[in-house]
């Protein structure tokens, strides 16, 4: 489809019952959502006589953004942009759409991480840094362990930023147990192979362009006996349970974005990105691929499947 035709459409308004409160939407996934109206407007800027372009193209092939297709190359362009625009403000409607469920499933994301003391963790997509101070506050409280180091790595400097000034007002500001680093998940250029001893990748896989890129290079920076875990919405396999998810995604959610955020467009993009995704089966498969170890299925269900803990080892 012609970039310069790029829309978001809006589905029919249907009547719905509230859906439990469980469901949630992404940390960085929420930091994804806005960038749909300025990538809208650079697509248009950049391709005014465009003409369609099949999705099969091998000089400019495509991917999806929720459920439209853009030009691959596009794609980290507009998620850096959409991490900018919401870089302050993007845990706001976290809170407001999952009443704080979000912040129970980060909680037992890090007691299945179980880190010992002296672990180091690379956090990706972390840029706020809530993952990395549950990591350090579980070791200390675990352990009274103040070795423990965490990188939060994030494509947006924005985003690092509120994480810095989430850590400056903390016990650990003035410590060597965090860092931050700007960069890709495709591609750790600066850091070594077999440096960490954990990888965590928390509702951020999702927005990479080349998911099979990011868990090749999870594998290659953990050490040996290392560990990846990936926290992100799934799919609910229950037939009632999906209509009613489903019913309070593609209604609920964008009226709520609406309602708090001005932007019922952009919460529409994160219900279909969320669709987009493998569902867990797929994706348990994919990380095998990736040369991890997986034991048993290899994720955990949280809340009916609405979103998953997904876990491997580099051995």
């Amino acid at each position: 489809m012609s970039a310069a035709r790029f829309t978001l459409h809006r589905l029919a308004a249907r009547n719905s019952q509230s859906f439990v409160r469980s469901t949630q939407v992404p940390t960085p996934a929420r930091s994804a959502v806005a960038c749909f109206s300025t990538a809208t407007k650079t697509l248009h800027q950049q391709s005014n006589n465009a003409t369609a372009r099949p999705s099969t193209s091998t000089n400019d092939p495509e991917t999806h953004f929720g459920f439209k297709n853009v030009p691959e190359h596009m794609k980290e362009a507009m998620v850096r942009q959409v991490f900018a625009n919401v870089a302050t403000k993007y845990d706001i409607m976290n809170d407001v759409m999952s009443g704080g469920i979000h912040r129970l499933w980060k909680d037992h994301f890090i007691r299945t991480l179980a880190p010992t003391p002296g672990t180091k963790l690379l956090d990706v997509a972390g840029g706020t840094g809530d993952i990395a101070m549950r990591f350090l506050d579980y070791c200390k409280d675990t352990h009274g362990d103040n070795s423990a180091q965490v990188t939060v790595f994030d494509i947006n400097p924005n985003m690092l930023e509120v994480g810095k000034e989430r850590f400056s007002k903390t016990q650990y500001h003035s410590t060597s147990q965090v860092s931050f680093m700007e960069g890709n998940a495709e591609n750790l250029e600066h850091i070594p192979d077999n440096t960490m001893d954990a990888y965590t990748i928390a509702f951020g896989i999702r927005n990479c362009t080349h998911v099979d890129r990011v868990l090749k290079e999870a594998h290659r920076v953990l050490k040996p006996g290392g560990r990846f875990m990936c926290l992100e919405f799934s799919k609910v396999e229950n037939p009632v349970i999906s209509k009613a998810y489903d019913i309070f995604s593609f209604d609920v959610i964008p009226a709520m974005g609406q309602m708090v955020a001005n932007d019922r467009d952009s919460y529409q993009y994160l219900v279909e990105s969320i669709r987009k995704f493998p569902p867990q089966k797929e994706f348990a498969t994919m990380i095998k691929q990736a040369g991890f170890t997986v034991m048993g299925q290899g994720y955990e269900d949280l809340t009916f499947g609405v979103a998953a803990i997904h876990s491997g080892w580099k051995l």
